[in-house]
């Protein structure tokens, strides 16, 4: 009985240990380092979000993980907000495409317009520069997804005339333009003639390479051909979650080096721990064998499948670790942020769950000993960088 006593007491206090581990408190240097510096963030998926249920967020909202006021807590004032377009067939080639981005694109203008004071487009880095002095909050904006180009170099040109500035070449189906990560049938073999045309306009105009969600080939294609640095605005690192073609190898990071791009570390767990990704895994496993035995899946499938198999959410520590395994192998110059907020459901980090997190990212790299420089490059200076040298090539051609 005693044994069983101090085994309950044993466990009692490695719970409250990993309890103590997951409530992060950032301290006034880090908030103020936060709020004090540009702070992008590559990936936030509100525009898709409030086109499926509309929310002013300008204001405080009740759900979701972006809204003003977290955002100003949080010291983000240079969000990249995602105009993302579904991977679907009913999506590609058929004009949808083109006509969602359009009006995600107006979604973001109709933030601005409700709340100029709060908000401002950005269309390039001296509006990032200049907006951040005046203490508003910029909107730059990012294609999910390069369906919406839909074979026309013109429509190219048409959203970097609406302020988009970086395009994700393909989502989880291969398109038109480039194999996905996520698809087996490798249609064009890395990128398609169209794709490896494009990816030369975009240098052309300052239109940002995203090198996210595509396959491995479509990613050494994209090194050979741009001529400029490039992102990944939304990935994480296969060291720690091994098969998942999504992140990026140790030999794409080298490349990217080479390249002079930018990886923006993603904090949903399933990018950030290999258990994650198994549960989500197992999930489909699930599903796949209640509908062999025929049965109907319920609305709520999911949350009593969460309820029974507690997903095994990633921490804070491990997101640092993705961000110190590319400064060890690549450099300070090579990484920032690239949260995807409001596109991984309920599957954030614990200290990471919203945008009123950074503090706690910032606080996490003080602690593992990074300088003020250097956190300052991670929260914005690479990405600037990256995307300075896009607006400079485009103005030399």
């Amino acid at each position: 009985m005693k044994k069983l006593s101090s085994l309950v007491a044993a466990v009692s206090l490695a719970l409250i240990g990993q309890a103590n581990a997951d409530q992060v408190t950032a301290s006034d240097k880090a908030i103020k380092l936060a709020k004090d510096t540009i702070l992008i963030d590559t990936h936030i998926d509100v525009p898709y979000r409030i086109h499926n249920k509309w929310a002013d967020v300008t204001k405080a909202t009740s759900d979701g993980d972006f809204d003003y006021p977290r955002a100003v807590q949080g010291g983000l004032n240079a969000p990249f907000m995602s105009i993302y377009i579904p991977a679907n067939l009913e999506f590609e080639g058929k004009g949808k495409s083109y006509q969602l981005a359009n009006q995600l694109i107006d979604s973001m203008e109709a933030i601005v317009q409700r709340a100029p004071s709060k908000f401002a487009i950005a269309d390039s880095t001296a509006d990032i520069k200049e907006q951040f002095k005046q203490g508003k909050m910029s909107i730059a904006m990012g294609m999910e997804n390069g369906s919406p180009i839909e074979g026309d170099i013109k429509n190219l040109k048409h959203f970097y005339e609406r302020g988009v500035r970086y395009i994700t070449l393909a989502h989880s189906q291969s398109n038109h333009i480039s194999d996905s990560s996520y698809d087996i049938r490798r249609k064009w073999k890395g990128l398609s003639p169209f794709g490896k045309e494009l990816v030369k306009e975009m240098n052309n105009i300052g239109m940002l390479v995203d090198v996210s969600h595509i396959s491995d080939d479509a990613f050494y294609q994209v090194m050979e051909i741009s001529k400029v640095p490039v992102i990944a605005s939304h990935s994480s690192l296969r060291k720690y979650t091994p098969g998942f073609e999504r992140n990026m190898n140790d030999d794409m990071l080298l490349a990217l080096k080479k390249n002079g791009g930018v990886i923006q570390i993603n904090f949903g767990s399933s990018f950030v721990t290999a258990k994650a990704g198994s549960w989500y895994d197992q999930l489909k496993s699930a599903k796949a064998e209640k509908k062999k035995d025929g049965t109907k899946l319920s609305k709520d499938f999911d949350a009593a499948y969460r309820a029974k198999n507690p997903f095994p959410f990633a921490s804070l520590e491990q997101v640092l670790d993705h961000i110190d395994h590319v400064v060890e192998l690549i450099g300070i110059d090579y990484v920032g942020i690239g949260s995807d907020y409001d596109g991984v459901g309920d599957s954030l980090p614990t200290g990471l769950k919203d945008v009123s997190s950074y503090p706690n990212l910032v606080q996490g790299l003080m602690d593992r000993g990074y300088s003020d420089k250097d956190i300052k490059k991670i929260l914005s200076g690479n990405m600037l960088r990256v995307w300075q040298q896009a607006e400079a090539y485009a103005r030399a051609h």
